[in-house]
């Protein structure tokens, strides 16, 4: 288990857009591992990416806690958007800020697995949300940058 640091939303690294990964390596699995370990034990989310942990690659983990478990995504594309819904955001890299962001009801996004295996998945509710905000953190986009109205809430628990 290694837990590794979360960058900031003031520091440039989050800002920037993810490169795709060319090929899955001990290097990327143990990027995953350390991912999910930092996720769960050291702050509790339910979604983590690459970048957040100061890695430029196209690559995210979600927990939602239901019955898909634990989902890693590798060049994740989502190809499929319906519908809106609106969840009140929080994020490990703006920790103490939450915001009411709309997000789409339903998605379909196709990536590969650890293994190299293309999948695709079906979402809504708090996964297809989950997946989305993830998402967005591989082009440099804060849930902040979408907020409803402009409105951030400050002092609340992310």
């Amino acid at each position: 288990m290694a837990l590794r640091n979360i960058v900031l939303e003031n520091e440039e690294l989050i800002r920037k857009i993810s490169r795709p990964v060319d090929e899955i390596t001990p290097r990327i699995l143990t990027l995953l591992d350390d991912m999910a370990d930092t996720m769960y034990f050291e702050n509790r989310g339910i979604g983590i990416a690459a970048p957040q942990v100061g890695v430029l690659r196209r690559i995210f983990v979600v927990d939602v806690g239901d019955e898909h478990g634990k989902l890693e995504f590798i060049n994740p594309e989502i190809t499929r958007r319906e519908g809106t819904q609106v969840f009140c955001e929080g994020c490990l890299s703006v920790p103490g800020k939450n915001a009411d962001v709309e997000r789409p009801a339903e998605i379909t996004i196709k990536a590969l697995d650890r293994n190299g295996n293309e999948f695709t998945l079906d979402a809504d509710g708090l996964l297809a949300v989950c997946i989305c905000h993830e998402y967005d953190h591989l082009d440099g986009i804060l849930f902040i940058d979408k907020a409803i109205d402009g409105v951030i809430y400050e002092g609340a628990q992310s």
